[in-house]
């Protein structure tokens, strides 16, 4: 029985393993069931599949699903109906596979081949992709034994080829399908109608009497897959892809730039269907006005033209991408040469999950990789952020097991590729450096700061929830009654409270991107650029939505109007912040939080509902938020049994969040400094003597320069004077008359390493630690030792040179340059070596003495005393008073004033 079903696209998960999905009315119809095989039989070949079962939104549409490979094994696209019918086939006993570019394997490849295509139906000329790491390899089946459609068991033998063979013919179709698109379906149906429909059916459009369209320009911010998706339809579409790639067809002769245009153009006709398409078009075709050159203005010209006049009625289609659609000759833009604009945005998170699935379709992925949290965590990312994602987490996986590896090797093991898998930390640690593209000039990472983080402030957190999380978490709620959700908050109150945290928490907990603008940092000493940079902020956060804009410190950027007497350009950013919140063009899903301490001299303007909605006062936190405070600080610390956070919340009244995480970091520190104590006897006199030898190095440095003088005088000489070593003599005797204190130093940190030894003893450390130290100690007693004999050398060298006779031979002067050398070295090395035993010590003292440090009752005191509340009640009452203007409830104390009617 055959019946004619109608192709669509495959799920994501069907990539590449050659099934087909069949609306499950249909599977009855056929007396199919899943596993069966299936022969689809389009207008320019056959295909073979497994079948399986479409899912239920399928039913009752007569619909196959079916990969790219499938549809060009059939000669179908999307659209197209095919012939299906149940078929009876035959094992593999043998397939070979060739590649469409050359390749070279090891051995053992083949059995990984073949464990991938297990139970796949093959014929002679089906394409199949083999997924080797995030790679892609093509093969196309050159061989079956025996003939016809065969499916692959664990019986059949594989065998590849290394170099493409002549059956797989070169052609200028890409080999991208529109499976390899993620979260562009609403665009991927826009480009389709536009381009695929004309070229496969132009008689539609004749039969309604119109121009099929010419041109579709394709719009977005870089890496969203504008390249990707014209060739995908060129692809699907069955036509020849010519790439103009911008400026490579600008030539230094006159006229040859434009003829370079007008030959693509020509070949593109002759081998008609054809798709143009010309990336980054903007370098090759800018606003005439603007153009500074003539070639540029001549090479617009001669595209609109071309596009104009061409012939062949939809059969040569010109699509062009750029990210500066702006910066276009208006000419270019209207229908007829451009017909349609499509706008190719950021994706959404369904978006992401599919690009991340398209992604790491083949790549061997460890059960523990979720690629819904990947999904979820990667706000702003377009798909070739993701793809390097995936990129770089496979890198790591393939550092893991690089010292497996022997490099130097022809092969690498079965073994080896077979335990390579990508895990979910692998993910986690590429996104610390993968960042999204399409906000990398303004992007602040979400912030890692949850709501938990923040002591107290319930009411201000709930006012922020219903204004910043619900309309992006929640916005069917709010189509559906009818309103419009807030655009801004502004949160006031005095320094320390905690507004820019509160910003950040909401960021996080809304799930949003997060843009991050510090007061001053936009204001620029160029004309018009510090209200360009709000336009581009504004932007930006369109392109990616959702998104909180917060701005720090907005009294900076938005003050009263009419105050600044210089340049006037804090107006006019005051005017740029209010347009963009309040004009002409809506920020859909974009948020503006600000955040002051000095509302009154914010612009009046800015603080109207439509603009900045809520404005809300963050108080000094009351005895419950204190104490919230006070154990969100002291999460982390040892705390003694005497410490009574309540009574600390108690003692702490008027002190805003900063002043509380003041105290309990100036009360830590202060038991730190108790607990580390004074150092030990041996760390003051090895300072002492590493002091010493510091101070004395200028002799040392003196007797360096007269043996170099020594050396210059003594140079290939079979005998000298001994007047030639006074100076160095004199520069010893200078030595040894500071050498005294210098033994008597050695002699007194001698006898502190036996102390060093009894205390290590003492202490609780472990059997490793107690080891290390006393190999330390016996390190330090051979360095003293080293210096002593360095001293007694000094001596024995001095003595040398007095006992000198009149005429010096070369064997003394040798054995005097030798020993003076070695005094030299021995003095320097020492020097270092004595400053790492004495940090290595001062690294025993800290673990020991700060194991049991805990932070008492009388340290929070000492803080209280040393840190005052930063916000008096003076102020705090104006705060108050402010917020009764801005009509709003007090959050420290109700009113208890009557309302008053104001005639």
């Amino acid at each position: 029985m055959v019946k004619e079903l109608k192709v669509a696209e495959a799920y994501q998960g069907d990539v590449g393993r050659g099934i087909a999905r069949i609306d499950p009315y249909v599977m009855d119809e056929l007396n199919l069931k899943p596993g069966d095989v299936i022969e689809i039989e389009g207008p320019k070949g056959k295909a073979y599949a497994v079948v399986y079962r479409g899912f239920l939104e399928d039913a009752g549409r007569n619909i196959i699903r079916i990969d790219g490979y499938i549809r060009q094994n059939a000669g179908v696209g999307i659209g197209d109906r095919v012939k299906v019918k149940k078929v009876e086939i035959k094992e593999a006993k043998k397939i070979v596979l060739a590649p469409t570019q050359p390749i070279r394997f090891g051995p053992g490849f083949e059995d990984f081949v073949k464990r991938k295509i297990i139970g796949q139906v093959l014929n002679k000329g089906s394409k199949l992709t083999i997924g080797v790491l995030g790679t892609a390899l093509t093969f196309v089946v050159v061989k079956t034994e025996p003939k016809g459609p065969v499916k692959v068991t664990e019986f059949t033998q594989v065998e590849l080829r290394e170099e493409p063979t002549k059956e797989v013919e070169e052609s200028r179709i890409p080999d991208v399908t529109y499976e390899d698109i993620g979260g562009l379906k609403e665009e991927v149906r826009k480009v389709r109608e536009m381009i695929e429909l004309p070229m496969k059916h132009p008689e539609l459009f004749e039969k309604l009497g119109i121009e099929p369209p010419k041109g579709v320009l394709l719009v977005g911010p870089p890496g969203t897959g504008k390249t990707l998706l014209a060739k995908a339809v060129a692809n699907e579409a069955g036509a020849n892809f010519y790439v103009i790639n911008g400026p490579e067809i600008m030539s230094k002769y006159v006229g040859e730039t434009e003829e370079n245009l007008r030959k693509i153009f020509e070949e593109a006709e002759e081998n008609a269907p054809s798709i143009i398409f010309i990336d980054e078009i903007d370098a090759i075709a800018p606003k005439r006005d603007e153009a500074t050159g003539e070639v540029e203005r001549r090479l617009v010209a001669q595209l609109l033209t071309l596009m104009d006049g061409l012939k062949g009625r939809g059969q040569v289609v010109v699509i062009g991408a750029t990210n500066r659609p702006d910066a276009l000759d208006p000419a270019l833009r209207r229908p007829g040469r451009f017909d349609r604009e499509i706008v190719i945005g950021v994706p959404d998170r369904e978006g992401r999950k599919e690009i991340l699935q398209i992604h790491t379709r083949n790549m061997p992925l460890a059960e523990d990789v979720d690629l819904d949290y990947l999904a979820d965590v990667t706000h702003g990312f377009v798909g070739a952020d993701l793809a390097a994602l995936c990129k770089e987490a496979a890198m790591r996986a393939l550092r893991r097991v690089l010292p497996d590896i022997d490099l130097e090797a022809e092969e690498i093991p079965k073994e080896v590729l077979d335990n390579l898998k990508v895990t979910m930390d692998d993910f986690k640690e590429a996104l610390k450096d993968v960042e999204p593209s399409a906000m990398r000039e303004v992007l602040v990472e979400v912030p890692n700061v949850k709501w938990e983080d923040i002591g107290g402030l319930e009411e201000v957190k709930q006012e922020l929830r219903e204004a910043v999380e619900w309309p992006l978490k929640a916005k069917d709620v709010f189509d559906k009654i009818g309103v419009r959700p807030p655009k801004g908050v502004l949160l006031f109150g005095p320094p320390g409270t905690g507004k820019t945290l509160l910003a950040k928490a909401v960021a996080n907990e809304a799930g949003a991107n997060f843009i991050s603008v510090k007061g001053p940092e936009i204001f620029s000493k160029w004309v018009g650029e510090s209200e360009k940079a709000i336009r581009e902020i504004f932007k930006k956060a369109r392109q990616n939505a959702p998104c909180i804009i917060f701005f720090d410190e907005i009294d900076a950027i938005a003050p009263k109007r009419g105050r600044d007497i210089s340049s006037g350009v804090t107006d006019k950013v005051v005017n740029q912040i209010l347009t963009e919140l309040d004009g002409l063009e809506e920020p859909k899903d974009v948020v503006v939080i600000a955040a002051t301490n000095r509302p009154d001299i914010i612009d009046p303007a800015l603080l109207r509902p439509g603009r900045l909605d809520r404005i809300i006062l963050v108080p000094v936190p009351d005895e419950k938020a204190r104490l919230d405070i006070f154990k969100i600080h002291t999460r982390g610390m040892s705390l003694a049994e005497d410490v009574d956070l309540e009574e600390l919340a108690k003692k702490t009244e008027g002190y805003t969040g900063a002043d509380i995480e003041a105290v309990c970091r100036e009360a830590a520190m202060l038991a730190v400094r108790e607990g580390i104590g004074e150092p030990w006897d041996i760390e003051k006199d090895l300072r002492e003597l590493i002091n010493y030898l510091q101070a004395i190095s200028g002799a040392f440095r003196a007797l360096a320069v007269e043996l170099n003088s020594v050396i210059k005088a003594t140079k290939e000489k079979e005998s000298v004077s001994k007047k030639e070593f006074d100076e160095l003599k004199r520069s010893l005797e200078k030595i040894i008359s500071l050498s005294d204190p210098l033994r008597e130093k050695i002699e007194k940190a001698e006898k502190d390493i036996e102390s060093f030894l009894k205390k290590i003893e003492e202490l609780d450390l472990k059997p490793s630690e107690k080891e290390n130290a006393k190999k330390l100690a016996k390190y330090l007693k051979d360095l003293l030792k080293k210096l002593e004999e360095m001293v007694n050398s000094i001596v024995s060298l001095k003595d040398k040179i007095a006992g000198l006779k009149e005429d010096v031979k070369a064997e003394e002067i040798s054995e005097i340059i030798k020993s003076a050398q070695n005094i030299l070295q021995r003095f320097g090395t020492s020097l270092d070596e004595l400053k790492n035993a004495l940090k290595d010590i001062e690294s025993i003292r800290l673990k020991a003495t700060t194991k049991d440090i805990k932070v008492r009752k009388e340290h929070f005191m000492k803080a209280l005393k040393k840190i005052k509340p930063s916000v008096s009640k003076e102020d705090m009452k104006v705060y108050e008073r402010l917020a009764k203007e801005y009509g709003r409830a007090t959050s420290l104390e109700e009113s208890e004033e009557e309302d008053r009617e104001v005639i």
